[in-house]
């Protein structure tokens, strides 16, 4: 009994030279890291005395590999539902609509701005033209 508490670290799985490990008679709890070398030392005994551990290759599951009751909504890693995204997703419509209708509106009613707009964007549009024009006449001129 080394008296180690908490978790297995998912870290441990990740080393490749572990050939035994016995983690017998412990404090450890949570789940039993699923990886390279944890996956081979398939017996259960290495793991005994420790309650709170479950997991392969033990026969007690873990609660979160239990699968979600009909009824409940189903978690991701994060804890959230997958209806919390969906009145996310379902503003994206009505949020859209709501602002071209609002700019639309104001341009329908007030002219000045409308005209100022236009304006605006006839003004972008020769900066790009002339910027296009000048960066052309230069390339030639630096290929020739």
């Amino acid at each position: 009994m080394n008296e180690l508490s908490g978790e297995i670290p998912p870290s441990l799985s990740s080393i490749y030279t572990l050939s035994s490990l016995n983690l017998s008679y412990n404090k450890l709890s949570g789940p039993i890291p699923s990886g390279n070398q944890l996956q081979t030392l398939n017996d259960p005994s290495i793991y005994e005395g420790n309650i709170g551990l479950c997991g392969k290759p033990l026969l007690n599951s873990c609660p979160a590999d239990e699968s979600p009751t009909e009824n409940g909504p189903v978690l991701d890693d994060k804890g959230h539902s997958e209806f919390d995204f969906s009145w996310f997703y379902s503003g994206f419509g009505p949020g859209f609509s709501v602002g071209v209708v609002g700019v639309v509106g104001i341009l329908q009613f007030k002219q000045s701005w409308r005209y100022a707009l236009f304006k605006c964007v006839e003004n972008a549009y020769d900066r790009i033209w002339v910027m296009i024009g000048l960066k052309t006449s230069r390339l030639r001129r630096n290929f020739h």
